[in-house]
């Protein structure tokens, strides 16, 4: 699994966390809207889809710019990543 790495995932919104894998060659943005079906297929619970999210590292406080690509950052196995609405963060 060279091409994968799993994160840890959570969700203040829903107060849920998961461990999710993903692909390293993606962008973020893309990774970003990959994670919020899953999360709403996985808790069976609708999340606002309109609302602009973004992801955030736990440990370094880092906000992910979507225009990266995974493996281009410091997301790595193991690394623990808040979903974050930007109504909520502001």
């Amino acid at each position: 699994m060279q091409n994968k790495v799993l994160i840890h995932l959570m969700v203040p919104e829903l107060a849920s966390d998961f461990d999710v894998f993903i692909p390293v060659n993606e962008l973020i943005w893309k990774i970003q809207l990959l994670l919020l079906k899953s999360v709403c297929d996985l808790s069976q619970i609708q999340m606002n889809q309109n609302l602009n999210y973004y992801l955030l590292n736990k440990d370094t406080n880092r906000i992910y710019n979507s225009n990266e690509i995974v493996i281009d950052t410091d997301i790595r196995n193991g690394t623990e990543l808040l979903l974050l609405s930007k109504s909520l963060g502001e």
